[in-house]
């Protein structure tokens, strides 16, 4: 209930800001909308988070920027090594094919 409280007034607030009626410049009407920025970047909760290369055998300890991008090559060698494994021996045994019969 309270969270709809402070929504409500918020819209208002900007209501009344964006009325052609107001006499508030635009550098005053920036100053009072609040802006959240960057709150969350510098919030940090346990220990800090480091490059993959530093800690490569702690994934816990690692951003998760670089998580992201060591679990999708991960998956992505382990796709590409398993098709290269089942359809090696396919292309082999068809050009063996076109070679005897041409003879």
């Amino acid at each position: 209930m309270a969270a709809w409280t402070v929504a409500a007034r918020q819209a208002a607030h900007l209501a009344q800001l964006s009325s052609p009626k107001s006499s508030l410049n635009t550098s005053q009407a920036a100053s009072l909308i609040h802006r959240r920025g960057l709150a969350g970047g510098s919030d940090h909760h346990g220990p800090p988070k480091v490059n993959f290369w530093e800690e490569p055998l702690s994934p816990s300890k690692w951003k998760e920027e670089h998580f992201v991008i060591v679990s999708l090559t991960g998956w992505g060698l382990l796709f590409y090594g398993g098709y290269k494994f089942f359809t090696r021996g396919e292309k082999d045994k068809k050009e063996e094919k076109v070679g005897e019969g041409s003879h």
